[in-house]
């Protein structure tokens, strides 16, 4: 495993012997394999592909795969449920944290902060008037939320701190206490969501079906003075259909944390003033890491001793 919270790290050293990796870096695919050999389990990051090739590597004493994560599309569950391994993630501590800077992505791109920033930075003349640098405000509009579990509903909720309405989209309607809490929060179909929405917000975990979910056709639905948050996975949004969305002023303007092909980023996009791009940050503070960590640590260790897994993925 690559380096992880020293906390974590001693829950683990406790009750086995640990290798981590000695790179800075994601292990190569070969890399990865050389490490999964002969290990009772294993904790992986989201960039750690977990498929048959590291189940054969790994061979038949593996039982637990630990994934430091709440997504977790980089791992084949079905062929792990095949050979008996159980699959863990880490839900619930990393919450806040997400929909902390899903606030922070909407409001930088729609008061642009990070252009006037680099306006500064570069020394460009300015001078205060009326019209300078407008952006929009969030009070009174609508914000719409695709997936509304923990991460989206904690989105929304600060989202009713701004005054905002919400609007949400999925596979079944929310039970009538959440939506009350949320100001009488309005299930819609996801084209109406579109259609309706100030701001998107996306929330859902990456599978076939939610993937390149926001598609061209998809974009085409929103107000050209809407917005589109991501800090779910990448591939849920088509980002070349994106870029020129944002190119053509089909809509106002983008925050992502995520992207298709990390640590990669479509190079059009790089060109826009009119969106915000961060480095998959979305869970990236010192206590949510250290949770994270430590939740993942604890799985293995529940494994191991005979116990059951905190927070599986399947039961092996």
């Amino acid at each position: 495993m690559r380096r992880i919270p020293d906390p974590a790290l001693e829950l683990l050293r406790e009750q086995a012997d640990v290798w981590v990796s000695p790179h800075e870096r994601p292990l190569h695919e070969d890399e990865l394999l050389d490490a999964a050999r002969g290990a009772d389990a294993a904790l992986t990051l989201l960039h750690d592909r977990v498929d048959a090739a590291f189940f054969d590597a790994a061979g038949e004493q593996l039982r637990v795969v630990a994934n430091v994560a709440v997504g977790y599309d980089n791992i084949d569950v079905e062929e792990a449920a095949r050979r008996g391994v159980v699959i863990t993630n880490t839900p619930g501590v990393l919450t806040d944290a997400t929909a902390d800077l899903a606030m922070a992505l909407m409001l930088a791109v729609i008061r642009r902060v990070p252009e006037g920033d680099r306006l500064i930075r570069a020394g460009r003349k300015w001078d205060w008037d009326m019209f300078f640098m407008l952006g929009a405000s969030l009070q009174g509009k609508t914000l719409g939320v695709v997936g509304l579990g923990k991460i989206g509903a904690a989105t929304a909720r600060r989202a009713r701190g701004f005054g905002m309405e919400i609007a949400y989209t999925q596979r079944n309607r929310a039970d009538a206490a959440l939506e009350g809490e949320l100001g009488g929060a309005r299930y819609m179909e996801l084209d109406e969501l579109l259609a309706q929405s100030d701001v998107v917000t996306l929330h859902v975990p990456l599978t076939p079906q939610t993937r390149h979910l926001i598609s061209a056709e998809k974009l085409a639905l929103m107000r050209d003075t809407a917005y589109l948050v991501n800090t779910a996975r990448g591939p849920v949004v088509d980002e070349a259909a994106l870029a020129h969305a944002l190119s053509e002023g089909q809509i106002a303007g983008a925050g992502l944390d995520v992207f298709e092909n990390e640590p990669e980023v479509h190079p059009d996009l790089l060109e826009l003033d009119n969106v915000v791009l961060l480095p998959h940050l979305g869970s990236a503070t010192i206590e949510t890491r250290t949770a994270m960590g430590e939740l993942a640590a604890r799985n293995v260790v529940s494994v191991l001793t005979g116990k059951p897994p905190i927070t599986p993925v399947n039961l092996g």
